[in-house]
């Protein structure tokens, strides 16, 4: 029952969010999802709802982002590598989407090494 009640507040929370932010081709929308173990980033074009480019710890091609784990650490490397596959695709400015995460911790570290890396939000 409680678990219900979690997920419930976590789904409004998400929403809250994501109502306010929208995609464009111009300025994708940088979707940060997290679990137990792993994190994921997708940039998105929510008017053709296509996926322009992705970045997860589970990635088989990036190696470093095997070892890193869904804490600090783990974000600043993931943030790194996504905000490099999005400039790869020519993303140079996105919408940030925290998936209604507070923004402190992993998504702090995550968004400030992809604007270190040269990402504009």
């Amino acid at each position: 029952m409680r678990t219900d009640k979690k997920l419930e507040l976590a789904r409004r929370r998400h929403w809250c969010v994501r109502k306010k932010i929208s995609g464009t081709p111009e300025r994708p929308r940088m979707s940060v999802c997290f679990t137990g173990e792993h994190i994921y980033v997708q940039f998105v074009d929510d008017t053709s709802g296509k996926t322009l480019a992705s970045a997860s710890t589970r990635s088989k091609t990036q190696p470093e982002a095997r070892e890193a784990a869904a804490n600090v650490k783990g974000g600043q490397v993931i943030g790194k590598l996504a905000a490099a596959a999005a400039l790869a695709q020519g993303i140079k400015a996105v919408v940030f989407d925290r998936g209604g995460a507070r923004y402190t911790g992993k998504v702090k570290a995550l968004a400030d090494a992809a604007r270190e890396a040269g990402l504009q939000f």
